[in-house]
């Protein structure tokens, strides 16, 4: 007689910070029907890389599971559905790419030996859809920076998970509707929170992204996107323009030249591209995922040409920055004119391009053609060896802009960021086509300006302008 068969959905993941750097892994088990956590690991590992923190989440995840199983169980009844955005891993251990790396053999091996291969299945999804490792992993790293291990009793990770609705029905904790988000489709939020450009906002994205892949429903256009490194897809959306009409839930243009109520004024985003690096003229990719490079000698001169131009101009107010040295070197350089501090906010940091950072477009075709083919025809595959596809850029720009025009409404704000959030942020503004990223010029330090309106209006003012750098 065969036994009952035993489902699981493991999600893991792991983080470096500087790859190699501070390092940890997060994982969890869920019930596939229900969406239940049903264990949770994550632990502080030292220095090591963002690929051996992947593999330690994996061995973890797939170890708990094991701890949940009863010790004479049959495991030809066990069925366990590995959920990364680790695209490395899931190939590597589906058996599709070959592990070459000496610290990955022997973390493979080891996953390998705690279930049968039948009993095991991998899927890539995108890093949107594993926060709940993430943020164990990340948890794990901040308890590492306070020499103390992470403790499960005061983990916050699963606080913010979606939780399915029993609808009163009797039966274990949990059960109920399953969440199809997280586990076996996809749902999304329906557009909400405060005005911001064409796009009006991340759930708009999503629920464009949504209505892009249902059957019958008119495809978008694909489209690319000039990198640092040369050309990538930039994500099909195709949003629309105005202001959201709460009570028919629709969108409503205002267009034309009539009377239109009094808004106020806009917020205004300055959009600062960083100054070269010494990888900028050499075209090659430099997301923020590699080394974190400085300004160069040219790049400080930029900098400091730009604090010029805004130190003569004082209408700014705010200054905001990508996380990474770049851009908070240019930023500093104004900050250190004006007199103001700067911001930093996670979501104006430049695309993760995995292992192919520091390399040439050539030579990422020479060394991972399929990848490279893959990742320019898809916009939500990612760079080999894990990083973001260029919807989870769209996506998390999209939030950045929301939150920043609604805690800075009616006010100039600098944002100093990369290439590709800003022709996200204009593309969007703009409702233009898909392909439009891929004619926009943007030069190291240039400026864009977008301004955004209470009703859900923006408007473009300034795209690659250089006349600052010109002394």
């Amino acid at each position: 007689m065969s036994s009952a068969p035993h489902r699981f959905v493991v999600e893991a993941d792991g983080g470096s910070r500087g790859n190699p750097g501070p390092a940890g892994y997060g994982a969890v088990v869920l019930d596939p029907l229900t969406g239940t956590t049903l264990a949770e690991r994550a632990a502080y590992l030292g220095v090591a890389t963002n690929n051996v923190a992947e593999y330690k989440g994996l061995v973890a995840g797939l170890r708990a599971v094991r701890d949940l199983l009863p010790e004479d169980v049959d495991d030809a009844s066990v069925e366990v559905r590995v959920r990364m955005d680790s695209k490395l891993v899931v190939e590597q251990m589906s058996g599709r790419w070959k592990i070459k790396h000496p610290d990955m053999k022997p973390l493979a091996a080891e996953a390998a030996r705690i279930f049968p291969a039948s009993s095991v299945s991998y899927e890539w999804i995108p890093r949107e859809k594993n926060k709940h490792a993430d943020r164990l992993a990340n948890e794990a790293m901040d308890a590492g920076k306070r020499g103390r291990p992470w403790e499960p009793s005061s983990s916050t990770a699963d606080l913010d998970t979606p939780r399915p609705d029993s609808g009163g029905a009797a039966g274990p904790v949990g059960a109920g509707t399953p969440d199809p988000d997280r586990l076996t489709g996809e749902v999304y939020d329906a557009p909400t929170g405060p005005p911001g450009d064409a796009a009006a906002g991340a759930a708009k994205v999503r629920a464009a992204l949504a209505a892009a892949r249902t059957p019958g429903a008119d495809a978008a256009e694909p489209a690319t996107v000039d990198t640092e490194a040369g050309t990538a897809p930039a994500v099909t959306v195709a949003p629309q323009v105005g202001a959201v009409n709460p009570q028919a839930g629709t969108v409503t243009p205002q267009v034309g030249w009539g009377a239109a109520p009094d808004m106020g004024e806009p917020a205004v985003f300055h959009l600062l591209r960083h100054g070269e690096t010494v990888l900028t003229p050499e075209k090659r990719f430099s997301g923020s995922g590699g080394s974190d490079p400085e300004l160069s000698p040219a790049g400080r001169e930029q900098a400091a040409r730009a604090a010029d131009h805004f130190g003569a101009d004082r209408t700014v107010d705010v200054i905001v920055s990508s996380p990474l040295r770049r851009c908070r070197e240019t930023a500093a350089a104004v900050s250190a004119r004006l007199g103001l501090d700067v911001e930093i906010d996670e979501g104006l940091r430049e695309t993760d391009f995995g292992a192919w950072e520091g390399l040439t477009f050539g030579e990422v075709r020479e060394r991972y053609a399929s990848d490279l083919t893959t990742w320019l025809s898809d916009p939500e595959a990612a760079p080999t060896g894990g990083g973001e596809s260029f919807v989870e850029v769209a996506l998390r720009v999209a939030e950045a802009r929301d939150r920043l025009a609604a805690r800075h409404a009616g006010r100039t704000v600098l944002v100093v960021t990369h290439v590709t959030p800003i022709k996200t942020l204009v593309r969007l503004a703009l409702g233009a086509p898909a392909d439009s990223m891929f004619r926009m010029e943007l030069s190291a330090a240039s400026l864009s300006t977008v301004a955004y309106y209470a009703d859900g209006n923006a408007s473009v003012r300034l795209l690659n302008g250089t006349s600052h750098l010109r002394g």
